[in-house]
């Protein structure tokens, strides 16, 4: 096969610089060790996360000028309803100025105190969301999602036997709705088969428990079960997100991901009692039901991103690039969660720095090393992000402890990735000098976003 090139041009470029090593540890050092709380220009290649931050198309620039700003029933208005429920064939259409503001109205609306919301893996802000309102999170990720080393598709799968029992132990008054998170980010990225949402939409429907989908990457879901599901391969990507959105009662979404654009979210319905509740408080939080907290310029990027996303030379470049990163991880012997994500490569922090032990935070060690060595700014997905407290308020780990490098989509060249891998390997010959850290300072929700951290000594 010939190399996989970029499908598209470049027409605009942003400097970018890469400030000296001291001057990279006087900013962590200033940033309270937090790569959350260091300032963008002193990051030569940003990976914190890939939300909001890819390059928009040149039709989508076009489509920003198109913005129709009237408050109430904008042109805009009606091209993004038209584009979301074209994908999702929902009833009932919601902008968001982004996913967290959908997840935060959902868990208002429709979770209780001492529920129980399953889920394969939910995220941060959805975890924390749902915990605001006294509701209580629980992961059902498959056997196969925590073997970190193996290859097998669809590693993101709901564990349809623990779900059972989770409904047959809580009581179905327990469990207002059941999510899936496609893909499963917490879990290394990793997608999840339509065989398993059917599974999951068809236990689900036995005890009446409505299923909302997490979909902020739909479209690179819908690539993989093209690519990894016996029946799909002849199908369109947006044939594909039709069918999974189709054994949804409810979807919410981070557009800032495969809506392709800086900014914006949804939540969407079939269920009448639902979108009058959810039209009320959006009205309260957000805006008015037809602009929800974007402008129509915003609207107007989406509409044209949604489609974008779904279409497959893209999602094929998107993923050989990350798979170009996967393959000299596994050559160096670097360990990294197998097969590689869609949005992103996961370092296995537990693997790479043993001698860290969990709750001092490899993780963190590993994401302020390849900071310091070639200013690439990553993020934890470790103890930091998804430990928890228990009722004797000791901290308890997180199953896994990862770093995820997130790629901003249409952002970087094929020569950024070289230097992320010089960067990488750097920092694996070096491992046994990393430190663990503690945390000095840390607030009740989304710590990792905001606290202080002091290198162990």
């Amino acid at each position: 096969m010939r190399t996989i090139i970029e499908p598209f041009r470049i027409k605009m470029t942003e400097p970018i610089h890469l400030i000296s090593k001291a001057e990279r540890l006087s900013a962590l050092k200033k940033a309270h060790n937090n790569v959350f709380l260091l300032d963008a220009d002193d990051c030569c290649i940003d990976l914190l996360t890939d939300s909001g931050t890819g390059a928009m198309s040149s039709q989508q620039w076009a489509a920003l000028m198109l913005g129709d700003e009237s408050y109430a029933g904008s042109r805009s208005w009606k091209k993004f309803e038209r584009s979301v429920q074209e994908i999702t064939g929902m009833k009932h259409v919601f902008p968001t100025h982004q996913g967290r503001a959908a997840e935060a109205l959902m868990a208002q609306i429709l979770v209780k105190d001492g529920d129980v919301i399953p889920n394969n893996s939910h995220f941060d802000t959805t975890r924390a969301n749902i915990e605001f309102v006294g509701g209580n999170a629980v992961n059902l990720l498959c056997e196969k999602g925590m073997d970190l080393t193996s290859n097998e598709s669809f590693k993101g799968d709901m564990d349809i036997t623990r779900l059972k029992s989770l409904i047959e132990e809580t009581g179905v008054e327990g469990i207002p709705f059941c999510m899936i998170t496609v893909t499963n980010n917490t879990g290394g990225g990793q997608p999840v088969s339509m065989a398993n949402i059917k599974a999951v939409k068809s236990l689900l429907q036995g005890y009446d428990i409505p299923l909302i989908i997490d979909s902020c990457r739909f479209a690179e879901n819908a690539y993989f079960i093209r690519e990894l599901e016996d029946g799909y391969a002849d199908k369109s990507l947006l044939e594909i997100a039709r069918e999974m959105f189709s054994y949804a009662d409810a979807a919410t979404m981070s557009a800032k991901k495969d809506g392709l654009a800086n900014i914006g979210g949804f939540f969407v319905c079939q269920n009448d009692d639902w979108a009058n509740e959810f039209r009320n408080m959006l009205i309260l939080r957000e805006g008015f039901p037809t602009y929800g907290g974007l402008a129509g310029r915003d609207l107007e990027i989406l509409a044209v991103g949604f489609m974008e996303a779904l279409e497959y030379d893209y999602q094929v470049y998107r993923h050989a690039t990350i798979k170009y990163m996967g393959d000299f991880l596994e050559k160096k012997g670097i360990p990294h969660v197998k097969p590689v994500g869609g949005h992103a490569v996961f370092l296995d922090a537990r693997e790479f720095l043993p001698h860290i032990p969990q709750l001092n935070y490899p993780g963190i060690g590993l994401v302020n090393t390849l900071y310091i060595e070639g200013g690439i700014r990553s993020v934890e997905l470790g103890s930091v992000m998804f430990g928890h407290f228990d009722a004797n308020d000791r901290e308890i780990a997180s199953p896994l402890e990862l770093v995820r490098l997130a790629f901003p989509r249409r952002v970087y060249t094929q020569s950024h990735f070289d230097y992320m891998l010089e960067v990488i390997e750097t920092v694996w010959q070096k491992r046994s000098e990393i430190r663990g850290y503690r945390i000095t300072s840390q607030p009740d929700f989304l710590r990792h976003f905001t606290c202080y951290f002091e290198e162990l000594v």
